[in-house]
């Protein structure tokens, strides 16, 4: 599971327990000025993943990690699709964020507060 939070500008995502190992990840920090939105998404562990750079997947189970599909690279940390979050980002090295997160709808709404601003 991630925790997401704002720390001045900035767009904190941390890893917690074994997802720092799955996803090969710690802590990704992005400027609130490259966020262009987050979405609650159960659907988006149906999507294809593309091609696993580093990190794990087991269908059904897990995707953690760094994958790349028709030229974009996404950041995955999911165990439980209904826990989904999607951040959308503009350039950075990832163009989205995909982790799941204790509360969904309040995650996107920090997100969405934090880049209101």
């Amino acid at each position: 599971m991630a925790v997401i939070s704002v720390q001045g500008r900035d767009l904190i995502v941390e890893m917690e327990g074994m997802d720092k190992l799955w996803a090969l990840k710690s802590k990704l920090t992005i400027p609130l000025a490259h966020v262009r939105g987050a979405t609650v998404d159960p659907g988006i562990l149906g999507e294809p993943k593309g091609i696993r750079a580093s990190g794990t997947h087991v269908p059904g189970v897990i995707t953690a990690g760094t994958f790349h599909r028709d030229g974009e690279k996404v950041f995955w940390a999911v165990h439980d699709a209904l826990k989904a979050v999607v951040v959308e980002l503009t350039d950075e090295r990832y163009t989205r964020l995909v982790v799941e997160v204790d509360d969904p709808r309040a995650a996107v709404a920090l997100v969405e507060q934090a880049t209101s601003r």
